[in-house]
């Protein structure tokens, strides 16, 4: 496995793990830091044996993803991504969280609803916190329906600072206010 470590984000290094796939670059996971772990120890932890690499795709993806961590709107392309690695559920969960767009929220309950079994709520966070691809799919932008953030790889406080950077506003208890909340996908 080959890495590409983003070292100086605002939210401490982000590590892309790719291969080659018919001599093109493919994402198979990227790792975000968080306030437990830095990205970077993660990877040598996980894939000891990988090495760091890099071709001009890879590079131009990383440029993406600082300038994105950094306030910037970027929308990513999902062409270079193992999205085949993915269950069939969790591939629909996250093409679903793919079109919530920059600037705007949608709800862990939406998106099952959106998927035809509005009970499945929680299997949609479970598979957004399994996401392999965050940033490129964006599940920082699906929370609560009571407005409050959940989680994600990152910590809460990298999912409110992305929501704040593209706009998304809370309310004194921290919680996004439910008009601002989608009503469809």
């Amino acid at each position: 496995m080959k890495i590409k470590i983003i070292k100086k984000t605002p939210f401490g290094p982000v590590v892309l793990l790719w291969t080659l796939f018919d001599d093109n670059p493919v994402i198979v996971r990227i790792i975000l830091s968080n306030p437990q772990f830095s990205a970077e120890n993660l990877v040598h932890k996980l894939y000891p044996n990988s090495i760091q690499s890099s071709c001009a795709e890879i590079d131009n993806l990383a440029l993406d993803i600082k300038s994105f961590l950094e306030g910037e709107k970027i929308v990513f392309a999902l062409d270079n991504i193992a999205l085949e690695n993915c269950s069939e559920f969790q591939y629909n969960v996250l093409m679903t969280e793919y079109r919530i767009s920059w600037g705007s929220v949608g709800t862990y309950q939406l998106i099952a609803r959106y998927l035809g079994n509005e009970k499945a709520s929680r299997a949609v966070g479970n598979a957004l916190a399994r996401n392999p691809f965050p940033i490129i799919i964006p599940c920082h932008r699906a929370i609560r329906s009571d407005g409050s953030i959940g989680g994600f790889q990152g910590g809460a406080d990298m999912k409110r600072a992305l929501l704040e950077n593209e706009g998304i506003i809370f309310d004194g208890k921290g919680k996004v206010p439910k008009h601002c909340l989608l009503n469809k996908i």
